[in-house]
């Protein structure tokens, strides 16, 4: 940062989760922050994601975890069904903070973003339907170029956006993308009878499966997974990839149909399944956060608290130095050092993943049921620590550190 005085100005690129918490935490310290977003608006889309641990944890000290849990999907487990929607094998809800697939705090993605910009920033310059086309770190600050032609100079920039990142781009060279071999896609769709409140998951054989997920807002959410070796399909239009769909999911039973002929006329997310492993996580006055920095995939069950432990301890860092006169590199390396090995832990898929939950035989089908009967067994549940690796997230496995100099300035 530039000065004992001036405590300066940071540009945050995304407004989904981590950026705002991000925005709300360098505010309170005393920071000027620019939180540039492509959307023209706040996104209200998206699907359940779910806050654990560490991620709790942060909610708390923000003052949000109340209004959180208060807009919960209102899920209360998850069913593993056959062709005819008869459960074979359940997952309970959590009983905690941390277990369970179905977490204790569930969420649609857009209410938690909602309630993250929502947060008081003073200090806060929101910049919507806009995005970075530029950076030029000059050693001093940083040149922003946006799309709109406005040029910034700050002095630091954080990319908090998605696996994909254009910004992590003009600055990180190389592509860190790893997918993971199966494409999910995302639609919401009108709510029936049929819909109950649990999270019924069908496994369609052929490494195909069909998801439908309860919502407090009298939707329901869809999800469609298929195992496939061919990349690039996310890049398609959309047009070309409902065709693909159809191929796909083509006689696929129980309640497929009911997806495919929502997507006809119902906006979709098409996405190829990934993580993001990078060797640095900064590179002068640009550091990297969340699902740009270091994506576990949805699959891991961490992404949303990864993302908010994150915005939470980059924010103490910078806080931290500024107070101490050390530089935002001292401040990048420690919140890099302090949070790698959690993600690390996150990143560290069961084995199998995400195939095993994607069967291609019948026999492999009967298998997971039975492997999801005996591990949600008392038995299992006795020996937590040898079933907690399939069943939990490590969502415990980091504790959230105390920054008296970011919590000094809270209001």
């Amino acid at each position: 940062m530039s000065s004992q005085s001036h405590r300066g100005t940071v540009l945050v690129s995304g407004a989904g989760v981590a950026g705002p918490l991000l925005a709300h935490w360098l505010d309170r310290a005393g920071f000027s922050v620019v939180l540039v977003e492509r959307a023209t608006a706040r996104r209200e889309e998206g699907q359940n994601v779910d806050v654990r641990g560490a991620g709790r944890e942060v909610l708390r000290r923000t003052g949000i975890e109340q209004a959180a849990l208060a807009a919960h999907t209102t899920e209360e487990g998850t069913a593993f069904v056959d062709d005819r929607g008869r459960p074979r094998a359940v997952l309970p809800a959590a009983q905690g903070e941390s277990d369970g697939a179905t977490a204790e705090l569930e969420i649609l993605r857009g209410k938690l973003s909602g309630l993250l910009l929502d947060l008081p920033a003073e200090r806060t310059e929101r910049v919507f339907g806009d995005h970075v086309t530029g950076l030029d770190d000059h050693g001093d600050g940083v040149t922003v170029t946006l799309a709109s032609g406005d040029v910034r100079e700050v002095d630091l920039v954080v990319v908090a956006e998605g696996v994909g990142s254009r910004t992590r781009g003009l600055v990180f060279a190389g592509d860190p993308v790893r997918p993971l071999g199966m494409y999910c896609v995302y639609v919401t769709i009108p709510r029936t009878t049929t819909d109950d409140r649990t999270w019924r998951w069908y496994n369609a054989l052929e490494g195909r499966s069909v998801h439908l997920r309860p919502d407090d807002t009298g939707t329901t959410r869809a999800l469609l997974n298929f195992l496939s070796p061919t990349r690039g399909l996310a890049d398609l239009d959309p047009a070309a990839q409902l065709t693909v769909l159809r191929r796909v999911f083509r006689d696929a039973g129980w309640e497929t149909d009911r997806v495919l002929a929502a997507l006809d006329d119902t906006p979709f997310h098409f996405e190829d399944l990934a993580q993001v492993h990078l060797e640095r996580w900064s590179s002068g006055r640009v550091v990297l956060l969340g699902d740009a920095a270091h994506c576990a995939s949805p699959v891991s069950g961490m992404g949303t608290t990864l993302g908010l432990t994150g915005a939470y301890v980059l924010a103490g860092e910078l806080a931290t130095a500024h107070a101490r006169g050390r530089s935002h590199t001292d401040a990048f390396a420690a919140y890099e050092r302090r949070l790698r090995p959690f993600v690390t832990r996150a990143q560290d898929l069961p084995p199998g993943t995400p195939a095993v939950a994607n069967p291609r035989t019948a026999w492999h089908r009967q298998a997971l049921w039975t492997g999801v009967r005996v591990l949600t067994s008392r038995p299992a549940r006795a020996l937590g620590g040898l079933t907690g690796r399939f069943t939990t997230p490590p969502a415990d496995a980091f504790t959230v550190p105390d920054y008296p100099d970011l919590r000094a300035r809270a209001g």
